[in-house]
Protein backbone atom coordinates (compact mmCIF):
# COMPACT_ATOMS: atom_id res chain seq x y z
CA UNK A 1 0.00 0.00 0.00
CA UNK A 2 1.11 3.54 -0.74
CA UNK A 3 -0.08 6.62 1.08
CA UNK A 4 0.09 9.97 -0.70
CA UNK A 5 -0.32 13.39 0.89
CA UNK A 6 -0.47 16.54 -1.25
CA UNK A 7 0.33 20.05 -0.09
CA UNK A 8 1.06 23.46 -1.53
CA UNK A 9 -2.28 24.43 -2.96
CA UNK A 10 -3.82 27.83 -2.42
CA UNK A 11 -5.08 31.04 -3.96
CA UNK A 12 -2.91 32.87 -6.47
CA UNK A 13 -3.42 35.60 -9.03
CA UNK A 14 -3.24 34.88 -12.73
CA UNK A 15 0.36 34.85 -13.87
CA UNK A 16 1.60 33.66 -10.51
CA UNK A 17 3.23 30.42 -9.44
CA UNK A 18 2.65 27.58 -7.01
CA UNK A 19 4.56 24.42 -6.20
CA UNK A 20 2.61 21.35 -5.20
CA UNK A 21 4.24 18.56 -3.24
CA UNK A 22 3.20 14.95 -2.83
CA UNK A 23 4.83 12.96 -0.06
CA UNK A 24 4.67 9.17 -0.39
CA UNK A 25 4.95 6.53 2.28
CA UNK A 26 4.36 2.80 2.50
CA UNK A 27 5.71 0.36 -0.07
CA UNK A 28 8.76 1.14 -2.19
CA UNK A 29 8.23 4.49 -3.84
CA UNK A 30 10.96 4.50 -6.42
CA UNK A 31 9.68 1.98 -8.99
CA UNK A 32 6.27 3.60 -9.21
CA UNK A 33 5.44 6.22 -11.77
CA UNK A 34 3.78 9.31 -10.37
CA UNK A 35 1.14 11.49 -11.90
CA UNK A 36 -0.74 14.69 -11.25
CA UNK A 37 -4.37 15.00 -12.22
CA UNK A 38 -6.87 17.79 -11.69
CA UNK A 39 -10.61 18.04 -11.44
CA UNK A 40 -12.63 21.22 -11.78
CA UNK A 41 -16.23 21.40 -10.49
CA UNK A 42 -18.60 19.53 -12.77
CA UNK A 43 -15.78 18.18 -14.93
CA UNK A 44 -13.90 14.92 -15.25
CA UNK A 45 -10.53 14.26 -13.66
CA UNK A 46 -7.90 15.18 -16.23
CA UNK A 47 -4.27 14.21 -16.60
CA UNK A 48 -1.81 17.02 -15.96
CA UNK A 49 1.68 15.50 -15.80
CA UNK A 50 3.46 12.22 -15.19
CA UNK A 51 6.97 11.02 -14.40
CA UNK A 52 8.50 7.55 -14.53
CA UNK A 53 9.95 5.74 -11.54
CA UNK A 54 13.46 6.66 -12.56
CA UNK A 55 12.50 10.26 -13.22
CA UNK A 56 13.98 9.99 -16.68
CA UNK A 57 10.77 10.45 -18.63
CA UNK A 58 8.04 13.02 -18.18
CA UNK A 59 4.76 13.68 -19.93
CA UNK A 60 2.50 16.72 -19.92
CA UNK A 61 -0.98 17.58 -21.02
CA UNK A 62 -0.98 20.08 -23.86
CA UNK A 63 -2.80 22.61 -21.67
CA UNK A 64 0.12 22.86 -19.25
CA UNK A 65 3.13 22.10 -21.43
CA UNK A 66 5.77 24.81 -21.06
CA UNK A 67 4.20 26.16 -17.86
CA UNK A 68 4.25 23.19 -15.45
CA UNK A 69 7.19 20.99 -14.48
CA UNK A 70 6.98 17.65 -12.70
CA UNK A 71 9.96 16.32 -10.77
CA UNK A 72 10.72 13.81 -8.04
CA UNK A 73 13.14 13.54 -5.16
CA UNK A 74 13.75 9.85 -4.48
CA UNK A 75 15.57 10.52 -1.21
CA UNK A 76 12.54 12.38 0.13
CA UNK A 77 9.93 10.10 -1.50
CA UNK A 78 8.33 13.25 -2.85
CA UNK A 79 7.08 14.38 -6.23
CA UNK A 80 6.58 18.03 -7.12
CA UNK A 81 4.54 20.01 -9.60
CA UNK A 82 5.93 23.47 -10.27
CA UNK A 83 3.20 25.58 -11.81
CA UNK A 84 4.11 28.87 -13.48
CA UNK A 85 2.12 31.40 -15.49
CA UNK A 86 -1.06 30.18 -13.88
CA UNK A 87 -4.38 30.89 -15.55
CA UNK A 88 -7.92 30.98 -14.12
CA UNK A 89 -8.66 27.80 -16.09
CA UNK A 90 -6.04 26.00 -14.00
CA UNK A 91 -8.39 26.27 -11.02
CA UNK A 92 -9.16 22.77 -9.78
CA UNK A 93 -8.49 20.20 -7.11
CA UNK A 94 -5.11 18.67 -7.88
CA UNK A 95 -4.51 15.01 -7.10
CA UNK A 96 -1.27 13.09 -6.84
CA UNK A 97 -1.31 9.46 -7.96
CA UNK A 98 1.10 6.50 -8.05
CA UNK A 99 1.10 3.60 -10.47
CA UNK A 100 2.06 3.06 -14.11
CA UNK A 101 2.88 6.14 -16.15
CA UNK A 102 -0.16 6.90 -18.24
CA UNK A 103 -2.60 9.66 -19.06
CA UNK A 104 -5.39 7.37 -17.86
CA UNK A 105 -6.43 7.67 -14.23
CA UNK A 106 -7.28 3.97 -14.04
CA UNK A 107 -3.58 3.07 -14.37
CA UNK A 108 -2.88 4.68 -10.99
CA UNK A 109 -4.17 2.58 -8.07
CA UNK A 110 -2.98 4.95 -5.35
CA UNK A 111 -4.33 8.48 -4.86
CA UNK A 112 -3.91 11.38 -2.49
CA UNK A 113 -6.76 13.37 -1.01
CA UNK A 114 -6.25 16.37 -3.29
CA UNK A 115 -5.29 19.99 -2.81
CA UNK A 116 -7.25 23.00 -4.03
CA UNK A 117 -5.65 25.44 -6.45
CA UNK A 118 -7.56 28.63 -7.19
CA UNK A 119 -6.33 31.16 -9.73
CA UNK A 120 -8.02 34.55 -9.68
CA UNK A 121 -8.23 36.76 -12.74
Amino acid sequence: QVQLVESGGGLVQAGGSLRLSCAASGRTFTPLAMGWFRQAPGKERDFVAGITGSGGTTDYADAVKGRFTISRDKAKNTVYLQMNSLKPEDTAVYYCAAGVISRTAARYPYWGQGTQVTVSS
